[in-house]
Formats: C-alpha cells, structure tokens, sequence
C-alpha cells in the first residue's frame, strides 16, 4: 500500500524527514531480508481505556489490513473492563477485533493509593501474557499510569516498545508518566514538530523517531460529511440543532485534586446558568474521579433537562457530537488536540493541557474563583467557527506508522542508544588548571606569509610567529609542523593550555575530513592536501581546518561584531576577496564545500578576467591583486605618483600606492577606488537580496577604502526591505587567525560545528 507521506512532513520539519522517507522503502526491503522473507512482525497492541483506543484503533485497522507483514495480538485491560466506565471493551470486539487477553487490572478506590496499586496488579498479571504472546514489538500509547506499566514491563522482558505521542507536554503528572515511557521505549512516533523537537532534548535517537501525526487524525479528517443528525438526536434529544449544544468532559488534576473537583463544580454551576443542552461525559478512573461524580449528582445533573450524562461515545460517534457542537468545555485532551480538526470552539479549563500546543479555536480559563469566568468564556466561544487545525495531523498517519514499523531491524541490538549532548570534562582542583589560560593554536596560510599564534579563550593573541609562505609542498607542511612545535613548546613557558589547532588557509576546503580540496592560485601546490593528519599525530592535538573567508566570519562570531546575531555575512578584503555565511547562528559550507566565494560573484558580464577563470568577478575588481594591476598600469603611463609620493626604484608597485595616490587628489587613483568599492557593493546588494542577513561586515586591510562607495551604492541599487541593514568595518585586528583558533575554542565550550 503506497500513500504520499510528503506533506505532512514538509509542513512540519522539511528537509532530513523528506530524505528519511525517500529511503524508508529501501530500508523496509533489506530489513525485511534481514528479518527472513517469511518473518512477519508480530505486533501486541495494549489498549487501556475509550481514549487510547482511539488513538490505537486506526493503527490496528493498519495492521490488520497487512497480514503478509503482521501479527496483531490486543491486549485489554484498565478500566475498559469496568462497568462505572462502560464496558468499553464491547467497541474494541464490535470493531472486529479478536481480543486475545483481559486483564483486570483497577483497584477499585479513584485516589492516589489505587492508582499506585493498579500500576503493581498490572505489573503482577503482565509477565505471563508478554511470556505466552511472545511479541516482537508492543505499542503503547500516551502517558497514563496503566501505560507505564505496560512499558515498565515490556522492557524488563527485552520487548521492543513503540510509544505513541511521546515528546508532548500537558501539565499534569501525565507529564511525568509520559516521558518515563520514553525513556523506556524503543522507538516512538510523534504527532508535532514540537513532540519531536522534545524527544531530541531527551537524548532520543533521531533516527528511531517518527513525526507522523496524530493516528485520530485519519478519521477524524474524514468523519465530518458523514450523517450526523441522528447521532446528535440519540444522544442529545429531537429538538437540539447542531452548533446548539455543548459538549463537557472534564477529568481530576492528580497533582491539585481539591482544585479540580472545585472547578469542576463551577463548571456545572456555569453550564446551569448557559441554559444550553449538554452532553456531559463522565470523568476518567484517576485519583479524584469519585469526588467528580458524587458533585455530578449533588447537582442533578443526572435528571437535569438541559444535560445527557454518559459513562462513553463510542468515538465514531463521539467525532460527529464534537464536529457539530456549539463549543466544547472541559480540560481533556481531545479539546485542544482533535477537536481542533473542525474549528470547533472549545474552552480549555485549568492546568492539566497547560502544556499542549493549541489552534486559535481554544480559550484557556487557568484559574477561576466563581462560576463568572466560565460563564464569561461561554459567551465568548458558544457558537463561533473557527479555521479549521491540523497541528496535530493531516490524516495520514498510519501508513506512515506501517511503514516505520517495517523498517524496524529485529536483528539490531536491542540496548537502546543515548545521544547526549557533549558535555564540559571535568578538571580536578589543581593549582596548575586553576592558573593556566585555556588557549588555541592559530594557523594562517596566507599568499605571502604563515602565521602561527596562540590565541586565549577571550580572543587575546598572546604570542604571534611570522614566516614567509614557501612555494613547495614539501617546505610549506615542514614549516608549519616546525612552527607549531616551536609555539606549543613556548605555550608551556606562557603557562597555556593547548587545546587544539585551529588552520586558516585560502581555497576550498573539506572542514569534516580536514583536506584542502582545491586552493587559489596565490598558494601552489596546495591541492588534496590532508591538513589534520601531520598535524594531529605530531602535536598529539585535535586539529580543524576550514576555508580563510568562512574563518573570518566564525572570528566575528565568537569575537567580533556578529557575536550574537542569528545571520549576518562577511567579506574578506586581502589579496583575494572571501567571505562567510552565519545562517540561523551556524556558518553554511555548502553541498561541496564551496559556498561564501563570493570574490567570484560576478558583478559585469565585459568585467576584466579574473583568476578563478572567469571574468567580471568582485575580485577582479576589488581584490588587492586586482588593484596592484591597476596601479602598475598607471605607474608604466607615469600617471600614478603625484607631489608628495614617491617609489623606490627597487620596491615593487602595489595597491598600497594606489591608495596613497588617491588620498593626495589623483583623480585615475580615485576612480579606480570608487570602482572597485562600487563592484564590492553590487556583491554585497546581491548577499542582501539572497540571504537578507541583518549585518554586513567588511573585514581586511581594504575594508575602511571601501565602506562608503559599497553604502552608497546599497542606497542606489538595493530594495528598499534591505536598505536599513547595517554594513560595517570588522574591528578585529587577525579575523583569519581569530577564526581558525575560534574552531577550536568553540570544540572546548561544546558548540557544535
């Protein structure tokens, strides 16, 4: 059976759920191999009470669909089995369902110590089902205290679990219940971004999470059209309409019993006042339930006119009351997650769905003192429609699910894995830790010079060592490795600690396997070059390596003027022209490693040729190379010196004269500045159309000549939506060499990269 799994996902987490379901058929085929071709999956569904079962239900429908896949064995017990809360098993035989255990397992008594109880009868009666049954993976929903059992014992049995709405947050103890079962299951799937997002914090492993909505959600969303007047009439009476009636269903808080049994009599006290027919359902078996019912019939609800009091809907059923009524009042779940599927108004009361994520259809009444709150919300909701929400599903739940559980690896190793965050070592109270500064060395492969630094955690550059760049392979590598001896050994003497090397270098640059893939012409032979390897087994150190201009934008990261920001990008003015990307607070590499090169944005179509091959690029303009041209052109035409300057006759003429030049009034100097800053701000107005990042920095000895051209020309070319963001001169001295140490110092505070 192939259903679309597509727009679901992309609505709610596009991007690594997209990839995940592209090769989920692939991955369902090789385990199916794996698992032997005539192995089906034998599945023990446990239904506890009318509200899991609805969740559940679709899923067994799912699976009874697929025989040549599964085996399904349902297991009942909680408070299905009792008569005070309807016998609710009778659904689960009249939906064709072959029930293979009953299990009583409610202590009778709806406190706290009863629940308590119930949880150790269950865990008492479960061990023999789970030996005869034998399943290869139980599914659990939610997070009531009979699910907990059932988990509890499903792993002390090496039974894989999958957990049904996991990672949600209510307010209750359920929250607490429902994140023990996460801990102990296997796999879990999930009906929001946010559900998702929790797990992950609970160290969950991505890989075994599904986010497929809600299971509801596949009949709900195709319940409304069906005939709905004769279940409104049998439950509520001939002469009630729809949208003229309220539905309530309102359960005890286990954490604030007194509170909820009082709020639950302003409740009816409120829905007295309204005066409008109701159908009120009776509370769940938790600790507080009795006390619920004995203020039911105090007031009469009873053999009230205006109220219908039942024990349960059978949830076909339930869905058309709910689609069709005039609001729906209560602190149930189903209030702020499926009735939101019509737009039903619904008044969510106290604390126990706190948490929930909600449509705009909910009104929360926290707290309340006297019935006039209630009374108040009543007014406000009754008879509204709302947009209809799929915050919690798109109706396509269970093949997602059936496809999951298909891809389940019985021969994986049954231990779960945690994936923790790294977290800080722990350094033993030693005068010499307390004293020594934490530091990093910084390596700079530049076109002219090497550089090599320590660099503390503040930023600070303690000692700096300057060597010209070698033109061959073989000395450069050798040199770098001298230097880097020479500066750890001299870090000892300064009291520094190393705690990796951190290597700047121009061209395109592999940052996971530490490999320069493909450098600039500036450095010669500098091609698949393997950077972490030497280094790393020389200095018995970490290394990392990454590309000069992503280096410069990760310094103003940590150290300079994009501390703090969500995206801005740099541009790196030198001998070439680089730059970087911090998108979302993380630096952007690209598919193959190549983005930020934005020196080789192209700015003219008749531009001058550039280095990279191509012509009209911002370095072919802008670049210190570019502008040493220039000024050589001008010095062969004695149009270059001015009064006041001079060249020595052995000193090569560079882009240095051409600014001096200019800032003495020749006016050639100037207009070649002006168009070189003018190609620059065309790059940037491109930077801002693309990736509208809230700053621009100007990093590099060129930066100062060109930040006024490059405003000028945003105030003429950019869109009006980008014109306000700031564009500034990098303050910091060594970015390249600042960058390069702020991979390492970024690894000590565990930030990811």
């Amino acid at each position: 059976m192939e259903i679309s799994v597509r727009s679901y996902q992309e609505l709610c987490f596009p991007g690594p759920h997209e990839l995940y379901f592209k090769n989920l058929s692939k991955r369902k085929n090789q385990v199916m191999e794996k698992n032997g071709n005539n192995r089906k999956l034998r599945v023990c569904v446990a239904t506890c009470n009318r509200a899991d079962y609805s969740k559940l239900a679709p899923i067994m429908c799912g699976i009874k669909t697929e025989p040549e896949f599964f085996e399904l064995d349902v297991v009942v017990l909680g408070s299905h089995l009792i008569d005070d809360y309807g016998n609710t098993y009778r659904m689960i035989e009249q939906d064709d369902f072959d029930i293979n255990t009953r299990l009583h397992t409610i202590v009778r008594g709806e406190d706290e110590a009863a629940m308590v109880e119930s949880v150790g009868l269950a865990l008492v009666k479960l061990p023999d089902v789970l030996n005869r049954l034998k399943p290869d993976i139980m599914i659990v929903h939610g997070d009531r205290f009979d699910a907990l059992a059932l988990a509890t014992s499903a792993a002390l049995m090496n039974i894989r679990i999958l957990h049904i709405e996991g990672g949600e947050v209510s307010g209750t103890i359920d929250d607490s219940i429902r994140h023990a079962i996460t801990k102990l299951a296997h796999y879990h799937v999930c009906c929001t971004r946010s559900a998702e997002q929790h797990l992950i914090s609970m160290c969950e492993d991505h890989d075994r999470i599904l986010l497929a909505g809600c299971p509801s959600y596949d009949k709900l969303l195709c319940a409304k059209n069906k005939d709905y007047m004769s279940i409104i009439r049998m439950w509520l009476g001939d002469d009630v309409k729809p949208k003229d009636y309220i539905v309530a269903l309102q359960h005890p808080v286990t954490t604030d019993i007194k509170h909820s049994i009082k709020m639950f009599e302003l409740t009816l006290d409120a829905l007295i006042s309204f005066n409008k027919r109701t159908l009120v359902l009776f509370p769940n078996i938790d600790a507080g339930s009795k006390e619920m019912v004995r203020v039911m019939r105090k007031k009469g609800i009873e053999h009230h006119p205006n109220f219908r009091a039942v024990k349960h809907v059978p949830f076909e059923q339930f869905i058309q009351l709910v689609a069709h009524a005039g609001c729906v009042i209560g602190n149930s779940s189903c209030g702020v997650r499926e009735v939101g599927a019509f737009g039903t108004p619904v008044i969510n009361l106290g604390t126990r769905q706190i948490g929930r994520e909600t449509g705009e259809n909910v009104l929360h009444v926290r707290d309340a003192d006297t019935q006039d709150k209630i009374l108040q919300a009543l007014h406000l909701q009754f008879g509204k429609q709302y947009p209809c929400s799929k915050i919690y599903g798109d109706g396509n739940a269970v093949p997602r699910i059936l496809k999951f559980l298909k891809s389940i690896d019985l021969q994986e190793p049954l231990q779960k894995k945690f994936c923790f965050p790294p977290v800080k070592d722990n350094i033993s109270q030693d005068i010499d830790h307390i004293l020594e500064t934490l530091s990093a060395l910084a390596v700079d492969l530049g076109g002219t010079n090497l550089r090599v630094a320590i660099v503390s955690m503040k930023g600070e550059i303690v000692k700096k060592y300057t060597q010209f760049n070698p033109k061959t392979y073989e000395e450069r590598i050798n040199l770098i490795l001298q230097m880097c001896v020479e500066a750890a050994a001299e870090a000892v003497k300064l009291n520094c600690r190393i705690l990796g090397v951190g290597i700047s270098t121009g061209g395109r640059v592999n940052p996971r396997e530490g490999v320069v893939l493909h450098s600039t012409k500036l450095i010669q032979e500098w091609n698949s070059v393997d950077l972490r390897t030497p280094l790393s087994d020389t200095l018995h150190l970490p290394v990392w390596v990454d590309n000069d201009g992503n280096c410069a934008a990760m310094a103003e990261r940590k150290f300079g003027q994009g501390k703090g920001l969500e995206n801005f990008v740099t541009f790196i003015t030198g001998t070439g022209i680089g730059g970087g990307i911090i998108h979302q607070h993380e630096l952007i590499h690209g598919s193959s490693f190549c983005a930020a090169e934005l020196g080789h944005l192209v700015v003219s179509l008749d531009g001058p040729d550039c280095s990279c091959g191509s012509h009209g690029c911002i370095e072919a303009y802008a670049s210190g190379m570019a502008l040493q041209k220039e000024a050589k052109k001008l010095h062969d035409e004695d149009l270059l010196l001015v009064e006041g300057m001079s060249v020595p006759k052995d000193e090569a003429v560079s882009a240095l004269h051409l600014i001096q030049a200019a800032k003495l009034g020749n006016v050639k100097a100037q207009s070649i500045l002006r168009t070189a800053g003018t190609a620059l701000g065309l790059g940037v107005v491109n930077i801002l159309h693309t990736v509208n990042p809230s700053l621009v920095i100007l990093s590099g000895v060129l930066a100062s000549h060109y930040i006024h051209t490059v405003k000028d020309v945003i105030r003429q070319q950019a869109l009006s939506s980008v014109q306000n963001v700031d564009v500034v001169v990098s303050d910091l001295v060594d970015p390249a060499l600042l960058g390069a140490a702020s991979m390492v110092l970024d690894y000590t505070t565990r930030r990811i990269y």
